[in-house]
């Protein structure tokens, strides 16, 4: 399906980095709670399902693309306040979207 320019530009793909990573035994598959600081955008909370390539402690201090402006979405018992992006792997484990070398916090994917 095609898009336009307006279509993309709606989309708030932006960096934060990951200031704490927790455990979240709930979740139906194994993932983490992030608490990401997206700069004047604030700092929010996501779930994760990336546990099979990443530790809770390489997490932190990491940057990450996270889509910002999605509503907030009950999981459990948990609101996630934006969707962490990342592409599957050949076995569907989540691989997330790098970004290269650091930016401000809040920077939208332009």
């Amino acid at each position: 399906m095609e898009i336009t320019w307006n279509d993309f530009e709606k989309v708030e793909l932006r960096a934060g980095t990951v200031l704490e990573v927790l455990d979240f035994p709930e979740a139906r598959k194994p993932a983490y709670k992030l608490r990401v600081d997206f700069g004047e955008y604030g700092i929010r909370w996501s779930s994760a399902q990336i546990t099979k390539h990443y530790t809770k402690e390489e997490l932190v201090g990491r940057q990450i693309v996270g889509v910002t402006n999605f509503p907030k979405k009950q999981i459990a018992n948990f609101m996630s306040e934006f969707l962490v992006t990342g592409f599957a792997d050949e076995n569907g484990d989540i691989v997330l979207t790098a970004i290269e070398k650091p930016v401000p916090n809040g920077s939208k994917l332009i």
